[in-house]
């Protein structure tokens, strides 16, 4: 969400004015001017930034560390130096000198670091009152199993001094003696360990062999399964699944938030600073790293596993997430043809990306498709299967960047469409990410326009006996993504939105929630400690993020010559959470029966758990993907006109016949604004 607070006026005496810098903060976006010298805690809570103090400011909890992010930013038009913020402080120096107290390189303690000049902030998930819920969990399926990696007990011959053969030479011929498995191939780093391994194992030891006869480790004793990681690296989150190898059980997932969003909260945007900053992409690498790691980590710990039995790890993720996972230089995705380093899959060893797993565990990318339709939609494809469907399915994984898949078992299509961060809830103005006290559940009473919503954590609505003292320890501090799409709908579905977008100012009259906002107005859902409302800003953002993407998916239509589709998908971590009847309503996807429009879960994170515990799919997907026809919408000509008629609620010109079976629809309003289509024409990826 974007904030601002009102810079000086220029009109004031020199004498009286007051010297004043301005602070954005990362990842929430809210932004505005203080005089030099303020606090940065004092900043972030005047702006409502959720961050954590217990102590009152005082420098001895530790809570509100953050991080300054340096280099020069144009998109907040802020050259955030070293120097713009007070140097390391007495305080802070007696806190990281406390027992079992610490400041990570980098970290400050806000309440003790003073701003003196325009700076960049970014506040750590662990310093937020409200974490993030990472909604990203494993959703059951059926598979066949064929795990990557074997295992197979051996009893070793013991050396003796009338047999001089090696140690190695010994378990070869143990593996064919038993398992008949000639020719293994044993790198050089299993000979620094082996020794040791079939001595602790009393010449007993479990080998751990792949698909394609390497031998990845050698455990002393007998083991019974191993384990693999399937990995969704996200723009937003990041999302693993530990799974035993031989049974297929998810034994433990977690899900982070992706540290570079403090470089930019949209993938251009993290080109873009990759372009100013000579070795950015070094630095978001080695973030996106070691967010893995501390995953891989968190994951094992939760499942009393331990990491060297991590044998097989699979990512999925979007190109750019792709490259920079990979030390590939992102910035050729940046601008046209949008040239991906490679679409084929990629089989990499986990040292190789600096991940702490054992020393031979071997990582695979699955592929992707274009420029800016990833690995992560091929993971999708993988999971949803519609080349074997003849039903015409339409896949979309809605995020800042949404994939839209469309096809059957003759054909498939595949974009995507630019979308942003607004149904993530930045550029909402009570915007906020998924977190305990977020709307997520909106309704509007049809006569009276009274408004009632359940929030993140209790399933009360705000109406109902006892939903104060539920959500008294959360504090209702603003609306999440599923909340947005709903508040919006039911705007529209009561007459508080035209069709046009445009908040009925004559309301006023008849609703408190209604109220004037300069020109316009705007609709409050809540009047408590936050106010909570929506402005017209609200919904211009969020109608050309919806117009983006059902211009996407009708361009996909229309070369697939078809006016309807059979089925639905939605997927992502924020199309798992949001009705479908909603999202047909504001119209981010096209009439479909609603029995046949449902939510795949996170199927990206689901395709890469499939690549993870059968490696023939791995054959499969890297066959169909290469079938996948590719539409690039930032050089199709009708995309255009397809965006402008999406701007209407649900569409200026398709009809929505399912839609209307289900839902009583206002009489449709064709009046345009025209100053607004002019806006409208410059939304478009460049």
């Amino acid at each position: 969400m974007f904030l601002y607070l009102k810079p000086r006026s220029s009109s004031m005496p020199l004498s009286s004015k007051v010297q004043e810098a301005r602070v954005v903060f990362t990842p929430s976006g809210k932004r505005g001017y203080f005089p030099v010298g303020t606090p940065v805690l004092k900043a972030a809570q005047t702006l409502g930034v959720d961050i954590d103090s217990v102590c009152g400011g005082r420098g001895l909890c530790g809570r509100c560390q953050i991080l300054q992010a340096t280099g020069n930013f144009p998109k907040h038009r802020i050259n955030s130096k070293a120097e713009n913020i007070s140097p390391l402080s007495e305080t802070e120096k007696a806190y990281a000198a406390r027992p079992k107290k610490s400041l990570a390189e980098g970290r400050r303690l806000s309440c003790a670091t003073k701003i003196l000049a325009d700076c960049v902030i970014d506040v750590p998930p662990d310093s937020q009152v409200h974490q993030q819920i990472i909604r990203k969990d494993a959703d059951a399926f059926d598979i066949e199993i064929i795990p990557p990696v074997q295992l197979h007990y051996v009893e070793v011959w013991e050396p003796n001094m009338y047999d001089p053969s090696g140690d190695l030479r010994r378990l070869r011929e143990a593996m064919e003696r038993e398992w008949q498995l000639k020719n293994l191939r044993f790198g050089p780093g299993m000979l620094l360990s082996l020794q040791r391994e079939l001595r602790e194992g009393n010449w007993k030891v479990t080998v751990a062999v792949d698909y394609l006869g390497q031998v990845i480790a050698v455990y002393p004793g007998f083991r019974e399964s191993l384990c693999g990681l399937s990995i969704d690296v996200g723009s937003t989150t990041v999302a693993a699944h530990l799974c035993n190898l031989r049974t297929g059980e998810v034994l433990a997932s977690a899900g982070v938030m992706n540290p570079q969003i403090r470089f930019g909260e949209d993938l251009m945007s993290r080109v873009s600073y990759v372009m100013m900053h000579p070795g950015g992409d070094l630095e978001m690498t080695k973030e996106i790293r070691t967010a893995i790691n501390e995953l891989a980590k968190k994951v094992t710990t939760q499942a009393q596993r331990e990491l060297d039995e991590i044998v097989e790890v699979t990512f999925v993720g979007n190109p750019i997430m792709h490259h920079l996972l990979l030390g590939i230089n992102p910035v050729e995705l940046g601008g046209a043809p949008f040239a991906l380093a490679t679409d084929e899959s990629v089989r990499v060893r986990a040292r190789d990306l600096d991940l702490t797993l054992h020393t031979n565990t071997r990582c695979y990318v699955l592929p992707n498709i274009a420029g800016h339709v990833g690995a992560d939609t091929a993971g999708m494809i993988l999971s949803e299967a519609p080349y074997h469907r003849e039903a015409m399915s339409l896949l979309v994984d809605i995020g800042t960047n949404a994939e839209i898949v469309l096809g059957n078992n003759e054909r498939l299509m595949a974009a995507s469409s630019p979308t942003g961060p607004a149904f993530e809830g930045a550029q909402i103005s009570s915007g906020q990410r998924a977190a305990p006290g977020a709307i997520e559940r909106v309704r509007i009473d049809r006569e009276t326009l009274e408004p009632r919503f359940q929030v993140i954590g209790s399933d009360l609505w705000s109406n109902e006996s006892g939903f104060k003292k539920a959500t008294k320890a959360m504090d209702i501090t603003g609306i999440c993504g599923s909340g947005i799409i709903e508040v919006i709908a039911e705007m529209y579905l009561t007459g508080i939105l035209s069709q046009d977008g445009v908040i009925n100012g004559a309301l006023a009259t008849k609703s408190k929630h209604i109220i004037p906002d300069g020109r316009t107005f705007s609709y409050v859902l809540s009047h408590g400690k936050h106010i909570i409302q929506i402005t017209q800003n609200d919904v211009r953002a969020v109608q050309l993020a919806k117009a983006a993407l059902y211009a996407g998916i009708r361009l996909l239509m229309e070369r697939m010559e078809t006016e309807t589709v059979d089925r639905i998908r939605l997927a992502g971590a924020f199309g798992s959470h949001i009705d479908v009847k909603y999202a047909m309503v504001l119209g981010l996807i096209p009439d479909c029966d609603l029995e046949y429009v449902s939510s795949a879960g996170n199927a990206a994170g689901t395709g890469a758990t499939i690549a993870l515990l059968n490696y023939e799919s791995r054959k499969e997907i890297e066959e169909i993907v290469r079938q996948v026809e590719k539409v690039e919408t930032a050089v199709e000509v009708k995309f255009q006109e397809h965006f402008v008629d999406a701007m209407a609620f649900p569409h200026k010109t398709d009809s929505f016949p399912n839609l209307a079976k289900a839902v009583l629809l206002p009489a449709e309003t064709n009046a345009q604004n025209k100053s607004d289509t002019n806006q409208l024409r410059n939304k478009r990826r460049h």
